[in-house]
């Protein structure tokens, strides 16, 4: 078993599963979506990202412009987050839809890299 190849695993479904997890829930309840959770999908998929660097194939760098698509996104909402909350009004539902429409588009990057990954290693045992 290959360890880098584990850890490479491990990275992509964890940003995968923590984004994931900060999108479900209704979009404009402030109680459905954590901030911690939020910043560990942010930090899971900056990790992810940087063990994408390397891998000169066409595939790796679909794999990396995935990762980079995901990591603007939730930096995004993370910035709009932090906005909103020290505006008078503080956060918002409108300001939250913001935010989890935001980690929807991640999520939907991490999806496709998730894949990417699975076809890849279905492709290596044929």
């Amino acid at each position: 078993m290959n360890s880098e190849k584990v850890i490479f695993g491990f990275f992509i479904t964890l940003a995968a599963a923590l984004n994931f997890g900060f999108w479900t829930g209704e979009m404009d309840r402030i109680d459905h979506h954590n901030v911690w959770e939020l910043a560990a999908a942010i930090v899971v998929s900056l990790i992810a990202t940087v063990l994408k660097f390397g891998d000169r194939t066409q595939l790796g760098a679909v794999h990396l412009a995935t990762s980079l698509v995901a990591d603007v996104q939730l930096i995004a909402g993370a910035i709009i987050w932090s906005w909103a909350a020290t505006t008078p009004a503080g956060l918002t539902p409108a300001d939250m839809a913001l935010v989890v429409s935001m980690s929807a588009g991640a999520l939907l990057a991490n999806l496709i890299s998730v894949v990417l990954m699975i076809s890849e290693i279905i492709t290596a045992r044929r």
